[in-house]
């Protein structure tokens, strides 16, 4: 792994907890307790190695589908994650996006507490997808846009991909260089569909509480062995660099 050339932003979808615990004959719940480990693993890791940016999925809006005592169990698991050091002990920022309005007050009052004390930390940014799905983030982008058409503080015709940009829940993110999909499926699910224009994806297979630091480091690998063009040919690349 080149340390050189570390992607700044790294998102992943952490999926495989539910099938992970299955197979060992464990409630899902289980398996995501396990997955919390892994998350601390990871995000250590990522700021250790010089990622200043980690996005992690951990509940999208259509998990709250799932059956109330899983989601339940979800939540107090937020609560005891965000117990944790990891985030001075590593200089971390905390960060989340999501539709907070659907979250408990508990989960809430937490999440405000966490970023308020971790403000001031500058290693890495860990940015929790809560509540979250892009299809709510650019739905909610464009009323904010709307709302401001109307009241006349925004032409239409000065709207931009920039304008998007500031309205979406990443404003002042970096969109990510690598999205990484843990659990074997190889789709999206609804995730950060505007800033993934031009990411690296990532798929493997294995399932997201044995996911460690050589496999991160193995997708990091990976990464580093592409050309990022942007719509660019090959040789307009190499020139650039040259």
């Amino acid at each position: 792994m080149d340390k050189n050339n570390i992607p700044q932003h790294i998102a992943i979808i952490m999926d495989g907890n539910g099938r992970w615990a299955t197979a060992k004959g464990k409630p899902r719940s289980y398996g995501h307790q396990a997955g919390v480990e892994t998350v601390t693993r990871i995000a250590t890791d990522c700021a250790q190695i010089g990622v200043k940016y980690l996005t992690l999925y951990a509940f999208s809006t259509e998990n709250w589908n799932r059956p109330i005592d899983e989601v339940s169990a979800l939540m107090g698991l937020v609560l005891t994650a965000l117990e944790e050091e990891i985030f001075m002990r590593n200089d971390i920022r905390f960060r989340v996006i999501g539709d907070r309005s659907r979250l408990p007050k508990d989960v809430n009052k937490k999440l405000a507490d966490v970023e308020e004390r971790t403000a001031a930390n500058k290693t890495m940014t860990l940015i929790a997808a809560l509540s979250y799905s892009s299809k709510w983030e650019i739905t909610d982008a464009v009323k904010q846009i709307a709302q401001k058409v109307n009241a006349g503080e925004l032409a239409a015709e000065d709207i931009s991909d920039r304008t998007i940009d500031e309205h979406l829940q990443t404003a002042g993110i970096p969109d990510p260089d690598l999205l990484i999909r843990t659990g074997g499926e190889q789709r999206i699910s609804n995730y950060l569909l505007w800033q993934i224009a031009y990411s690296e994806l990532y798929f493997t297979n294995i399932y997201w509480p044995d996911f460690n630091e050589e496999h991160l480091h193995l997708a990091i690998e990976d990464y580093q062995k592409r050309q990022r063009r942007y719509g660019k040919t090959e040789e307009q690349i190499e020139n650039e660099t040259k």
